[in-house]
């Protein structure tokens, strides 16, 4: 199942992506289906009449993971951590498909990061690995765009994670998924710049929601970034980056200066 938020010039609404006489429709539903289930309005929307937002706007945070893939690691000249590395990015990051990544006076190295996101489904703490699939709500593509000068200078990643458009989250979110081999690519431009399989990371999705609800308590709609393959590289203002892991779909944002 895909859960859509979207918005046809009006307030934001929620539905199940689908076909109608062969051409994609959103079939809308009343409220978040997040909090309040599935509950369809018999309402449908061709897919090309409306704009998608992210799909979700995480009331508590977006939890990251640095350095899980090892050619990822190894690109940057970093050795592999023994435990997942975690950071946090503010839920004012978040921005939606099509939505401006904007390039910050600050920084001169501005860099994308195609990753895979899990969106938590319900309040958890001390999650066993072993049953981490029950909290899970879904999956979604993810920018983890990064600032590369300002995570070197300030020894922490606050501010290189943490500007305004710095996480494009879509299109959708994906329900029934099997994430263990998916295919992630990441295209600038014309040019594909990352390649990589979500085998290749180092802690697997069910180990860092185990590691992370270990002292942070997980609520519904909070976002977890899975780390990136490598490839990573810098963007201008200009850019247009496309992120698309396989049974999900695809997320596409320009890169415009920030004024």
């Amino acid at each position: 199942m895909r859960i859509a938020r979207f918005t046809t010039d009006e307030d934001p609404r929620f539905g199940l992506i689908g076909e109608e006489d062969g051409s994609p429709v959103v079939a809308v539903v009343s409220g978040d289906p997040l909090y309040a289930g599935i509950n369809l309005t018999g309402e449908k929307v061709p897919l090309d009449d409306v704009r998608l937002l992210a799909p979700v706007l995480p009331r508590s945070k977006v939890i990251g993971i640095g350095r899980n893939y090892a050619a990822h690691a190894a690109e940057l000249d970093h050795e592999l951590p023994e435990e997942p590395l975690v950071f946090l990015k503010p839920n004012t990051s978040v921005v939606g498909p099509g939505d401006p990544i904007l390039y910050p006076s600050q920084t001169s190295e501005l860099h994308y990061e195609g990753e895979l996101a899990v969106v938590i489904g319900r309040i958890c703490r001390d999650v066993p690995a072993e049953t981490a699939d029950k909290v899970v709500y879904g999956y979604t593509v993810a920018n983890d765009v990064t600032a590369r000068d300002l995570q070197r200078s300030d020894n922490q990643w606050a501010r290189a994670k943490g500007f305004d458009s710095f996480c494009p989250l879509g299109p959708w979110i994906e329900t029934n998924l099997e994430i263990d081999d998916l295919a992630i690519e990441t295209v600038l431009g014309d040019e594909v710049r990352q390649d990589g399989r979500t085998s290749d990371m180092i802690f697997k999705v069910p180990d860092l929601i185990a590691y992370v609800s270990s002292f942070m308590t997980l609520l519904p709609g909070d976002v977890l970034l899975t780390g990136t393959p490598e490839g990573v590289g810098p963007m201008k203002a200009g850019d247009e980056v496309t992120i698309t892991i396989e049974g999900i779909g695809t997320l596409t944002n320009p890169v415009v200066d920030r004024d």
